[in-house]
């Protein structure tokens, strides 16, 4: 994928157009632009460059529609062997066909001028009916992603999530010398690491959109003893310290400085813990990070207060196949026997998202419809359905199953449309195995829709209640009590409104889920954190009968 190359070369590029290539299958618009004069490119290793990602982008988006080769061809009017030249990057592409290509794939291959942000339209108060299969998670993939630097063989994870933080992590893996490729319409993904990684050529704009940037410290320490980092972005959330992830890895001699917007990374391999590891935060990716920094160095690792979240315990089957034998997954003190060397090809599945079966629950509960979820991870969304059935919440739930994986529990869910009542007491998360902080903003909408009146406290993240209050535009009575407390009265007569997207992801959902419930027409603007985190949630709610279309401004 295009990176921090230098793609805006100035000398004898007088009068050019700029173009934004976007990623097929999500609505967010990459950082790299192909700079392209109104003739002939100078340098001519530049041009064969831009067309070889041209058709990178081209085949991913006809791939990701399901289309082949010679359907393109005959939606275009030319050959099969015209198509494989131009995804191959051997075919002078003109605007016009370039243009065309994009309509037939329903895909913005480019855009003249600034990218406009994606925008959705919601024809609100429907009912919706039917089934869904929730995907995997997001937040496992991506730990997999990092994970898969510690192997030296082949990596193929199936069924990825297509969103844009895979899609940065990817971007930042491919410029370091990672070949990635997507084998097939089922998501699977192939990852081969080079003998040596090119950190010198790391795409910086594409590791600063992400938070999850900080769970490469712990795999490139195997790789160097010297490197930088950028400072992590993602979701708006208030101050987000890193400095937990700096206790977990000191004990392997990794030292940090942060200057000028990058962490300076110093690694001594000849530190290894002399003692149990406790982690000062039960956070997801600081004990991702501590097992990532285990699993390489020989001996036995103890870490405590490990968190026994989901996304953790599929990175601890993932360092299973790698050979990398890791005693107590599930509980909060994790054993890691240490492999100094991996080189395999393995194959894993990553479990379901258990935020996005919440998601979809709450679609159901919103519009009062009866919808099945199936392949639900029905060990992390208990608590979640026990304060909904103290709630009121009529469901069926199917006999259990394995996952992918062979060890994650999962069930199919039936949400029966239900008179709620608010709790007797607040809302409010814990660590696994409580009620999710990532499920937390799905409660203000439902409590919004219950009879009565129901305290919300996110004592975690220091602005997320706040945009929970964006629910008052759409008639919900949502008050904010302070920066981590919401007071919200139910029933609420939705009603369709313009939103500005919250810059958190899960708010940014729980007001889309709201606008299905709302009469009218609602727009929704600038959703691009949502495709973060959800593979077209759009399109898979209009199949149950929603209907959400997106646009840009004109």
């Amino acid at each position: 994928m295009p990176g921090n190359h230098d793609l805006t070369r100035r000398r004898n590029l007088s009068g050019y157009g700029r173009f934004a290539a976007r990623y097929p299958g999500n609505r967010a618009w990459s950082n790299s632009y192909l700079r392209y004069r109104s003739g002939m490119v100078d340098d001519v290793s530049a041009a064969k460059d831009y067309a070889r990602r041209i058709g990178s982008l081209i085949r991913d988006s006809r791939r990701n529609r399901g289309w082949t080769q010679a359907q393109l061809a005959e939606s275009l009017g030319t050959s099969q062997s015209a198509i494989n030249r131009i995804e191959q990057g051997n075919q002078n592409l003109s605007l016009e066909l370039l243009t065309r290509i994009s309509e037939a794939l329903e895909s913005e291959i480019v855009s003249i001028g600034r990218s406009r942000p994606p925008h959705l339209r919601v024809q609100g108060g429907r009912r919706l009916s039917g089934s869904i299969e929730v995907k995997t998670s997001k937040n496992a993939g991506v730990a997999l992603l990092c994970a898969s630097l510690l192997n030296q063989g082949r990596t193929v994870l199936r069924k990825v999530a297509r969103i844009e933080e895979v899609n940065r992590i990817l971007e930042v893996l491919t410029s370091i010398g990672v070949r990635t490729r997507w084998l097939n319409a089922d998501n699977d993904l192939e990852i081969v690491p080079p003998e040596r990684l090119n950190l010198a050529g790391m795409d910086l704009d594409a590791a600063r959109r992400t938070r999850s940037i900080i769970m490469f410290l712990a795999p490139l320490m195997h790789h160097e003893q010297t490197f930088e980092l950028p400072y992590a972005g993602g979701c708006a959330l208030g101050t987000r310290t890193v400095e937990p992830h700096m206790t977990a890895l000191r004990p392997f001699g990794l030292q940090v400085e942060a200057a000028a917007g990058a962490y300076h990374v110093q690694v001594d391999p000849s530190v290894s813990p002399a003692r149990p590891i406790v982690l000062t935060e039960r956070g997801d990716t600081v004990t991702e990070n501590a097992l990532m920094a285990a699993a390489r160095r020989a001996g036995v690792t103890v870490i405590r207060n490990a968190s026994p979240n989901y996304m953790v315990q599929d990175l601890c089957f993932f360092l299973t196949e790698l050979g990398v034998r890791v005693d107590g997954i599930g509980t909060t003190t994790l054993t890691v026997h240490g492999v100094p060397e991996i080189r395999r090809d393995v194959d894993y599945a990553p479990s379901e998202d258990p935020i996005e079966a919440m998601s979809l629950v709450t679609a159901a509960i919103v519009t009062s419809s009866e919808i099945t979820v199936n392949r639900v991870p029905i060990e992390f969304l208990e608590i979640e359905l026990a304060l909904l059935e103290e709630m009121g919440l009529r469901y069926l739930r199917s006999p259990e199953y394995p996952a992918a994986n062979g060890r994650t529990r999962l069930v199919d869910l039936t949400v029966l449309p239900s008179e709620l009542h608010a709790p007797l007491d607040k809302i409010h998360p814990m660590p696994f195995p409580g009620l999710n902080i990532d499920n937390l903003p799905f409660f203000a909408l439902i409590a919004a829709t219950a009879q009565g009146s129901t305290l919300i406290h996110d004592w975690v993240y220091d602005n997320r209640a706040l945009y929970l209050t964006e629910l008052t535009k759409l008639g919900a009575k949502v008050t904010l009590m302070d920066p981590h407390r919401i007071y919200v009265e139910g029933p609420t007569h939705w009603s369709g409104t313009e939103v500005i997207c919250p810059p958190a992801l899960r708010p940014a959902v729980v007001v889309l889920l709201a606008m299905l419930a709302a009469k009218g027409t609602s727009l929704l603007r600038n959703v691009y954190v949502i495709d973060r985190g959800y593979e077209q949630l759009a399109e898979r709610l209009n199949l149950l009968g929603a209907s959400i279309s997106p646009f840009r401004d004109s």
